[in-house]
């Protein structure tokens, strides 16, 4: 039994080095049209998907003050915009929102830019 558990155990895929920090973030501010496009088309989606696992979606409402964590990445006036970060650096930004036929190739291309380049593309739903 035990020799079974062992080998069950080994079989599960183990982390290979440090949890990634990299998050997209969303810039938006209360009543963005383009905004609520997003949240209707690609929102519900984002977190299933490969992009979303590899960049958690942060939104930052832009009528709040800024985050102390942010410092490095430049505030944008328009929304919504998206930044791809890792540990607190810009990498690749986005201003609006094409829409859901060219925001995830758009988006692929950001995530390429991480260091080492994107362990997987963003996925269409």
């Amino acid at each position: 039994m035990a020799l079974l558990a062992a080998l069950m155990l080994a079989s599960v895929p183990m982390p290979s080095g440090p949890a990634a920090a990299a998050e997209l973030l969303m810039l938006e501010r209360p009543g963005c049209v383009w905004c609520e496009r997003f949240n209707a088309e690609i929102a519900p989606a984002y977190p299933a998907t490969a992009a979303g696992r590899i960049a958690p979606l942060r939104r930052v409402d832009l009528t709040e003050p800024w985050p102390h964590d942010l410092t490095d990445v430049a505030k944008e006036r328009v929304t919504p915009t998206f930044v791809l970060v890792e540990d607190g650096q810009e990498i690749a930004r986005m201003r609006g929102y094409p829409g859901d036929a060219f925001f995830w190739g758009l988006l692929d291309d950001m995530l390429a830019k991480l260091p080492g380049g994107a362990d997987a593309p963003a996925e269409a739903i």
